[in-house]
């Protein structure tokens, strides 16, 4: 029978370590509980700034304070969109992580690392695969107005 990650119990204080066979079962439990925390963490945060905004049914007077509000609002909103999205990407990678296909870059195949993965457990892609991905975006981008040439 095989061993499910979600019942593997992690030694108080583990961290992964290189000396271990990657991917172990142990490896993904304490990847499968960073990610567990994470979205709990985000879930948390937004239900609280969702709490507030509905509290705040203030009415000014003022239309620059209204402005202020409705930006600040806006701007919140834009936050809570890209936490939802995270949110999305975040439970994509736990279903990844069931498998044998997490931690290995999805462009060439080659281990991610560990360092890396515990700094943003949600990628996919190898520090070399990122960075070509940056490139040929920056590349495609049109120059901004003061990076143009006259």
């Amino acid at each position: 029978m095989k061993t499910k990650i979600a019942e593997i119990v992690l030694p108080q204080g583990y961290h992964p370590s290189e000396d271990e066979e990657y991917m172990s079962l142990q490896q993904k439990a304490f990847f499968r509980q960073l990610l567990l925390d994470w979205r709990q963490q985000l879930v948390s945060e937004s239900e609280r700034i969702v709490a507030i905004m509905n509290e705040e049914q203030t009415v000014f007077a003022d239309p620059t304070d209204r402005a202020t509000l409705e930006t600040d609002r806006n701007f919140e909103l834009r936050a809570r969109d890209r936490e939802r999205k995270l949110i999305g990407k975040i439970d994509r990678t736990l279903e990844i992580l069931e498998t044998d296909d997490y931690g290995y870059c999805m462009t060439c195949g080659v281990e991610i690392g560990l360092r890396r993965l515990e700094a943003r457990p949600v990628t996919d892609l190898c520090i070399d695969c990122k960075t070509k991905e940056e490139h040929l975006e920056k590349a495609r981008r049109p120059p901004a107005e003061d990076e143009s040439e006259f």
